[in-house]
């Protein structure tokens, strides 16, 4: 069953703002996986893009999530496809995209437990990216606007797809 799609609490907390509005947006990539097939998750729509498919934004997130709060946060081994090349971790031909769910899915709930447990003033620890040197605060902030962008762009991808809309 795919996250809730809702709004954080008008009067809630900073972190309970900055993390709903992450959670809402994680929800809404969810939301644009529904119901397609394993075709129209790995087929690209635009041209000039042929990495920029469903399956490959689904697995992108996954790994800016890993690199923002486990590698550049934590300063755990910047390891994955995400260090590999620039677009390594969109090659996902052959993946299944319930797959590709799972391990999004899972990676967000560890980038939770980070967030929970640490101060939205820490700053990174990665000794070797200038980008640790940034707040939880602002990586939470950078991974709302990272994974809104990519919610957009999975919503045009879905409309070229089939013609679904619908942010809800």
């Amino acid at each position: 069953m795919p996250p809730p799609r809702i709004r954080p609490a008008f009067d809630a907390d900073e972190r309970a703002q900055l993390l709903g509005w992450l959670d809402l947006q994680r929800a809404v990539i969810h939301f644009k996986c529904e119901g397609l097939s394993e075709s129209e998750a790995h087929r690209a729509v635009l041209p000039s893009s042929p990495l920029m498919t469903m399956a490959g934004i689904v697995s992108h997130l996954r790994w800016v999530e890993f690199l923002w709060f486990e590698a550049l946060f934590l300063g755990r081994p910047a390891v994955g496809p995400i260090f590999e090349d620039g677009d390594a971790d969109m090659r996902v031909d052959g993946v299944p995209l319930a797959r590709l769910l799972d391990e999004y899915d899972r990676q967000c709930a560890v980038s939770n437990e980070i967030i929970a447990s640490h101060s939205l003033d820490e700053a990174g620890r990665h000794p070797d990216y200038q980008a640790s040197s940034g707040t939880l605060r602002w990586m939470l902030l950078h991974m709302i606007e990272e994974t809104a962008r990519h919610a957009g762009h999975a919503d045009a991808i879905r409309e070229l797809l089939d013609g679904e809309t619908g942010y809800y």
